[in-house]
């Protein structure tokens, strides 16, 4: 009991927004992991290859450092975070997870306009021609010098449009006005603020602008024009009134929605340059087909790829998990249909469940009848991602100049990372030291598998 309790107070601190207390926490914890104290669950087939941490949101207030000790405890096979315009986690989830010897993978996620689709719908509700996209395989939170201004662009310009955001809020709230630096900013370790960060700062505010429950009850559902009866029930419950602030002020139609100026994004071209020239892999993010841009997978992923694409991400659980037997039978064909179309052309799949918001699941439900039939397909995607960033250290990485003269396509370079990466764990970053592009794949594999 006592160790359980220890353990638990350690796993509070991991989330602390002080790097120093959560290093201290985890060095705490891999004792206790090492001594026996924590048992951790065996390794399964699970895995989890898109998690926002607390850089850029995570609905449980995760940190890196949190998401790679619980996915080492409950035996994940490998585990990824993903954030929001920033690199800031990749440094610290990186180092936690080699010390717990936990494959892993850390990449950005961020939004794109892409010239071809500028009059189609495409993963980013109502915003013709602007796409969520993603890059992962990133070794570091640093940036290369060239690229440098770039990827403080990506954080600048999401500051400026939540800022924004604020300001219209405030005016059509008048009563219950936040201050962006004062009561969002401190929501966050490093001054990436999203809507989320702003909806939860709205909450504590009504809150104190409006002690009793019923007045400010009665305040949100004028401004959020929805009947008192809904309001009422949801007054108390932070998650679900959040989702409703930002669904009614934040999104289309809301006081704070600002149609997106193309101008205001990279284009596509742009940021696949900026991810590979971090020796990071670019990544196909997928919705769920049912867009004027997604209905035509064969189009989409070739259109990606004359981009520069070599990898899809893909949300499983919004593609099959509905109550509703005749609408999960449309979604799970639509997201097969995905799945073979990004086989086809030998593309390893990412998948994970984002986390960026309460009540996502931790791990997908691999067992279920719509990701059964593809779970190795998954598991490969996580081999590989996870071979890139070992090899990556040494120059060897899955878009290098060794990767190229050493595999003539797609499908045998795929084939030779899964093998590195099924066989060997991050204590083989070790072995990665002595490795280098003047080697045969065959040596470096007798390297890394400890022939």
């Amino acid at each position: 009991m006592e160790n359980t309790v220890k353990a638990a107070e350690l796993e509070k601190n991991l989330n602390s927004f002080n790097l120093k207390e959560r290093e201290t926490a985890l060095h705490s914890l891999r004792l206790m992991l090492n001594s026996g104290e924590v048992v951790p669950v065996p390794e399964k087939k699970e895995i989890n290859l898109h998690c926002h941490t607390f850089f850029s949101y995570n609905g449980y207030g995760y940190s890196p450092s949190y998401i790679a000790w619980w996915a080492r405890k409950t035996g994940l096979f490998a585990a990824a975070i993903v954030d929001f315009d920033v690199l800031d986690g990749v440094d610290e989830f990186l180092k936690a997870s080699w010390s717990l010897n936990l494959r892993s993978a850390a990449g950005i996620e961020t939004r794109v306009f892409i010239p071809e689709l500028s009059d189609k719908e495409i993963n980013s509700p109502g915003e013709p021609g602007i796409s969520y996209h993603c890059g992962i395989g990133f070794v570091c939170s640093a940036a290369p010098k060239k690229s440098a201004a770039f990827l403080q662009g990506l954080k600048t310009n999401a500051s400026d449009r939540t800022r924004d955001i604020v300001s219209r809020v405030n005016s059509y709230l008048k009563t219950v006005i936040v201050d962006f630096d004062k009561d969002v900013l401190p929501l966050t370790p490093s001054g990436n603020a999203t809507e989320r960060h702003v909806c939860s700062a709205y909450y504590k505010k009504a809150g104190e602008v409006f002690p009793d429950a019923a007045k400010r009850s009665a305040f949100w559902s004028e401004k959020l024009q929805t009947p008192p009866d809904k309001t009422s029930k949801m007054i108390n419950d932070p998650v679900q009134l959040q989702n409703l602030i930002r669904s009614k002020t934040m999104k289309m139609g809301g006081a704070g929605y600002v149609r997106p100026d193309p101008k205001s994004f990279p284009e596509l071209s742009e940021m696949n340059r900026f991810i590979r020239e971090c020796g990071a892999i670019p990544v196909v993010a997928w919705l769920n087909g049912e867009s004027a841009g997604e209905k035509n997978p064969d189009a989409l992923i070739d259109l990606h790829m004359k981009h520069g694409a070599e990898m899809v991400n893909i949300i499983p659980d919004r593609n099959w998990n509905f109550p509703d037997p005749e609408v999960r039978k449309k979604k799970i064909a639509e997201l097969h249909k995905f799945i073979e179309a990004s086989k086809k052309k030998d593309l390893p799949i990412i998948v994970g469940t984002e986390m960026n918001a309460p009540g996502q699941c931790l791990v997908d439900n691999f067992a279920s009848e719509a990701l059964k039939p593809y779970l190795e397909d998954f598991i490969t995607g996580a081999e590989i991602i996870f071979a890139h960033t070992l090899l990556q250290h040494a120059g060897m990485g899955y878009l290098s100049d060794w990767a190229s003269s050493n595999f003539a396509n797609r499908r045998d370079k795929n084939a030779y990372y899964a093998e590195i990466g099924r066989a060997c764990a991050p204590a083989a970053l070790d072995k990665i030291a002595f490795c280098g592009p003047e080697m045969t794949k065959e040596k470096v594999m007798e390297l890394v598998k400890g022939k």
